[in-house]
């Protein structure tokens, strides 16, 4: 297969029939609780749906819970890590958690299909994982189906902690938790999906989010990213923050409006999801991925030309090889408002746009901007 442009979009597109195939069979476990075997049993199908893309290498990594919150007993858990290998050692990730919960009944016996929570979000994944190995790419794709979200993100920390402990070099966590359903009651919204992000001088996840959005912008017609500015819901979490805290750079989709009655109990059923919705969420991942997986190495030392005036000049170091954007945005927008190619070089100027009241970024072409000091 040739090397996919990083321009050029898959010609395949997402299927709605695939997706439902996906949590049609989710929801055949009664729950898939981790304190459960039918957790396991879960993780092993997805293993097994994982190995039938080619080109995918699937581990079932084990990690091991104590006895706490939501955790009955000392307990060996499984997730999944499937990896579509590049020509670098830099990783995209994809991920969505399989574990499901009732917080009504016993854990171990209480029906929790999780077919929105977070069944929407495997089937993305899985689908983006079986259109992205359809071409090769420049750096590594993993998808991931976490474990022990539900008591506390314990798969996505174990992860993390072996991501940082392995050093792996990831450039991007694409998280997706409850990305099915497009309404509630009365209220709709089919036409946005919240990217959630954190700012932080540790990573660069407000970065991604901005640019998920930037990039995304009439590639999903309809359908469009909607930042959230914050790292997570109100007092709620994803599997993000787990890799957020350890330092590396990611982001949270959620549906823009939650069905929150039918979360954590035997009313998440296939009956409230959206599939043309899921479907367009799965293409913003998509081209998303596309894009990340084919960028090259991310600008170091983005400084400001200290120079009064009018015109901005930015400078950075790059790596030989590697073509260049600079994004802008007023200093009260959210979203870019502007970006030119400058291909190779480590110096551009944008003329009539100062400094004092835009702020700046560069990223290699199809890669996560830096922020310029």
């Amino acid at each position: 297969m040739m090397l996919a442009s990083a321009l050029a979009l898959i010609s395949a597109d997402i299927s709605q029939a695939n997706l439902r195939s996906i949590l049609t069979h989710l929801g055949t476990y009664p729950n898939r609780n981790i304190n459960t075997d039918y957790c396991t049993k879960a993780a092993e199908w997805i293993a097994g749906e994982y190995r039938k893309i080619p080109g995918m290498d699937v581990e079932l990594m084990y990690y091991t819970v104590k006895q706490g919150r939501r955790v009955v007993e000392d307990r060996e858990v499984v997730q999944v890590i499937a990896t579509l290998k590049g020509q670098t050692d830099r990783r995209v990730l994809m991920g969505a958690h399989f574990d499901t919960i009732n917080l009504t009944g016993d854990p171990r016996t209480a029906v929790a299909p999780g077919i929105n929570d977070d069944g929407s979000g495997v089937a993305a994944t899985l689908e983006c994982a079986r259109l992205m190995s359809q071409s090769k790419w420049k750096n590594t794709v993993v998808f991931v189906a976490f474990s022990g979200e539900e008591q506390g993100l314990l798969g996505s920390a174990a992860l993390a902690a072996r991501a940082k402990n392995e050093k792996w070099q990831i450039d991007a966590l694409l998280n997706n938790d409850i990305v099915g359903g497009s309404q509630s009651g009365a209220l709709k919204d089919k036409k946005r999906v919240r990217v959630f992000s954190e700012e932080s001088d540790k990573h660069n996840s407000r970065e991604l989010a901005r640019w998920i959005e930037w990039n995304a912008r009439g590639k999903v017609k309809g359908f469009s990213p909607w930042l959230v500015l914050r790292r997570d819901r109100f007092q709620r979490g994803g599997d993000h923050t787990s890799f957020n805290n350890a330092g590396f750079t990611g982001i949270r989709f959620t549906e823009s409006i939650e069905a929150l009655d039918h979360q954590h109990n035997e009313t998440d059923t296939i009956s409230g999801i959206d599939f043309s919705y899921l479907a367009n969420v799965a293409r913003v991942n998509l081209v998303s991925l596309q894009a990340l997986a084919n960028a090259g190495a991310a600008p170091t030392e983005v400084r400001y030309d200290p120079k009064q005036a009018h015109t901005t000049i930015l400078r950075w170091k790059g790596t030989p090889g590697t073509r260049y954007v600079v994004y802008w945005r007023s200093s009260s927008s959210s979203v870019y408002e502007g970006a030119l190619e400058v291909g190779e070089s480590s110096e551009a100027t944008i003329k009539n746009v100062n400094k004092d009241d835009h702020v700046f970024a560069v990223g290699a072409v199809g890669g996560v901007p830096i922020s310029a000091n």
